[in-house]
């Protein structure tokens, strides 16, 4: 039984899906089953059955996951007071995808340039429902995007940082034909997160999923938006230097322009560690909001990985 294989465990139990823990971790799903079938075979338990679309406990299963959890979060505590006795510290990072591509990295730079001592920082991509396991199992330390609840044993605190709004564009040659719903919308990877914003206003304005299309990243949808292929949701202050150059173009909805709030979510203070602390009272500082509403160049499309641990600075 290793802590590999516990973590995994963790989070097929808590996300109900052997696919979207696999998602989670930026790995395949046979290496996830491959675990699982490992830890089985340890304890000579299932562990975990399927039931219908997703992955339920069995009453072996469902003693092993606190300890498992317990024995996760330990070992990332141990990990970490090792590095912090070798004088650095460890800060993980998850984010929606919107704000991994453009945000997440000047301000994790900004922020490991005015830490004492050094700093490991990592950063990558998750949902909502994802975010809320890694946060809660000490998977990551801290994580920027929805309000997250979650299960109350994990002890989660959400708090907003960043109010923006939502708006949709297109080419800069004119406004699609017909209403919302019958248009192609583009969408980077948030789109398919039920807990986003963008899910959210295209649950507004009565989007069926077939007319979705899913982009790697917020800056390809934007390219394809500009080129005619359809329309993109977009935060407004981060592509009002497209819409200014006339690449693009505002585009009126019922729906919009729609209000949204960024939070960062940690564990309680009592549990979260310092340096998430650190981050969380950094992004309350007047140079994080300005990295926020105004973010310079973001990280280039060439840069962006969606696996949840991308290493930035070493």
């Amino acid at each position: 039984m290793t802590l590999t294989q516990l973590s995994v465990f963790v989070l097929v139990a808590r996300l109900g899906s052997m696919k979207d823990a696999a998602a989670t971790l930026g790995v395949s799903e046979p290496a996830v089953s491959q675990a699982i079938t490992a830890l089985r075979q340890h304890t000579g338990d299932q562990l975990l059955v399927r039931v219908g679309n997703g992955m339920t406990l069995t009453p072996g299963g469902n003693r092993l996951l606190p300890i498992a959890s317990q024995m996760v979060a330990l070992g990332s505590e141990a990990e970490a007071a090792v590095r912090a006795a070798q004088g650095v510290q460890q800060l993980r990072l998850v984010a929606t995808s919107t704000i991994a591509e453009f945000v997440a990295a000047p301000l994790m730079e900004a922020f490991t340039r005015r830490a004492t001592g050094v700093t490991e920082a990592s950063s990558g991509v998750a949902a909502g429902g994802q975010m809320s396991v890694l946060v809660g199992n000490r998977l990551a330390d801290v994580a920027l995007g929805p309000r997250l609840v979650g299960d109350p044993s994990l002890g989660l605190v959400s708090e907003p940082i960043f109010r923006c709004r939502l708006v949709v564009v297109a080419s800069g040659r004119g406004r699609p034909a017909g209403s919302p719903g019958g248009w192609t919308w583009l969408v980077d990877p948030s789109g398919t997160d039920p807990d986003s914003e963008t899910s959210a206003l295209l649950r507004r304005l009565g989007v069926a999923e077939p007319r979705v299309r899913v982009f790697p990243n917020q800056t390809a949808a934007w390219a394809a938006a500009s080129d005619g292929v359809g329309v993109a949701p977009a935060v407004a202050h981060l592509v009002a230097h497209r819409v200014q150059r006339g690449e693009l173009s505002l585009v009126e909805t019922p729906a919009t322009p729609m209000d949204a709030s960024w939070y960062v979510t940690t564990l309680h203070r009592d549990r979260r560690t310092a340096v998430a602390g650190s981050l969380r009272h950094f992004l309350g500082t007047p140079e994080a909001m300005r990295l926020m509403r105004s973010p310079a160049a973001g990280v280039p499309p060439s840069r962006f990985r969606p696996p949840v641990y991308v290493t930035i600075w070493s």
